[in-house]
C-alpha cells in the first residue's frame, strides 16, 4: 500500500526556516518524480518544487526560487523541502506528490504558518 506522510510543518516567524519531510512507503522515491505543492485558503494548489527520478534535476516556482531546496534521501525513501527566509505569503498547507510510471499519489498535507 502506497503512503506519503508529511511532517515538519508548524508556526515560524518571518525570516525563519523549516524543513518538511515526506516519508514514502509502497514505492521507491528514486524511481518517481517527487514534488511539493501548497495550497492557501481560497487559492488553487500550486507547484512549489520538483525533483525528477534519474538525474535528480530540480525545478522551483519563481516565488520560492533561492529560498527553498528539494532533496531526496534514497536510503530513507524520504523527500525533503528545506525552506529558508520564510514570508507570510508562504503560509499554506504543503502537500507531497509522487508520480510514478503507473500512478500518482498525494500525502495528507502539513500546515506551515509564517507569522510574528
Amino acid at each position: 500500500q502506497v503512503q506519503l506522510v508529511e511532517s515538519g510543518g508548524g508556526l515560524v516567524q518571518p525570516g525563519g526556516s523549516l524543513r518538511l519531510s515526506c516519508a514514502a512507503s509502497g514505492f521507491t522515491v528514486s524511481r518517481a518524480a517527487m514534488s511539493w505543492y501548497r495550497q492557501a485558503p481560497g487559492k488553487e494548489r500550486e507547484l512549489v518544487a520538483t525533483i525528477s527520478s534519474g538525474d535528480s534535476s530540480t525545478k522551483y516556482a519563481d516565488s520560492v526560487k533561492g529560498r527553498c531546496t528539494i532533496s531526496r534521501n534514497n536510503a530513507e525513501n524520504t523527500v525533503y523541502l528545506q525552506m529558508n527566509s520564510l514570508k507570510s505569503e508562504d503560509t499554506s498547507v504543503y502537500y507531497c506528490y509522487a508520480r510514478t510510471w503507473f500512478n500518482s499519489y498525494w500525502g495528507q498535507g502539513t500546515q506551515v504558518t509564517v507569522s510574528s
